[in-house]
């Protein structure tokens, strides 16, 4: 696909499957953590089964519905399937255990999927087009993301940064894009037709 970047004065991303993917061990670590922490008594393929199936179900929801599903409901949702009693399990426990699924997260860094993309960044501010992210999450947070982009050091390339755990919305619910329409506009006048949005589906 052909893009002519004079027609455009800002570009939003994208981040999971445009800019970023898993680190290949990272979700088992991922899934035997949630089994030991939680003290599952479910085999680790079990385990695993129930978090892929509310991964896809709730992403699936919140791209039908434009709403967004909390980290912590996403837990609960997998709790119940694996038969642990949920009204035992307090806030602060799932807030302790995200605290340490981050930890896990950051030492399993994800990957950059575009070769030289501080490069393609840098081409895009010598143009004088802004830029920022507009990710969608289930899992991981957008305050933990951001902490992967300034790992990168490529978090001064981005204007602004949205997530939807943080809207409480999710793409591709218009009043996504309508946000950054306005963030844009507040560094630059823009038009909506001069923005150009890059993701993976």
């Amino acid at each position: 696909m052909n893009i002519d970047l004079n027609k455009n004065t800002h570009v939003s991303f994208d981040l999971w499957l445009t800019l970023i993917k898993s680190h290949a061990d990272f979700k088992y670590k991922r899934n035997l953590l949630f089994r030991d922490f939680f003290e599952i008594s479910q085999n680790i393929e079990t385990v695993a089964a129930a978090i892929r199936h509310f991964d896809v179900f709730c992403n699936d929801t919140n791209q039908r519905t434009g709403l967004n599903f909390d980290t912590f409901e996403i837990y609960y949702l997998i709790l119940d399937r694996l038969q642990v009693d949920v009204a035992d399990i307090e806030a602060a426990k799932l807030s302790k255990f995200y605290l340490a699924c981050e930890d896990l997260f950051l030492n399993h860094m994800p990957i950059l999927i575009v070769d030289g993309l501080e490069n393609v960044l840098k081409d895009l501010q010598s143009r004088n087009i802004t830029t920022n992210i507009l990710s969608n999450t289930a899992f991981l947070k957008g305050i933990t993301l951001r902490k992967v982009l300034e790992y990168y050091q490529l978090t001064p390339y981005f204007n602004f940064q949205i997530y939807s755990d943080e809207t409480k919305i999710s793409k591709p619910n218009p009043a996504m894009f309508g946000l950054v329409y306005e963030h844009s506009n507040v560094i630059k006048k823009t038009h909506k037709h001069q923005i150009l949005h890059i993701g993976d589906n």
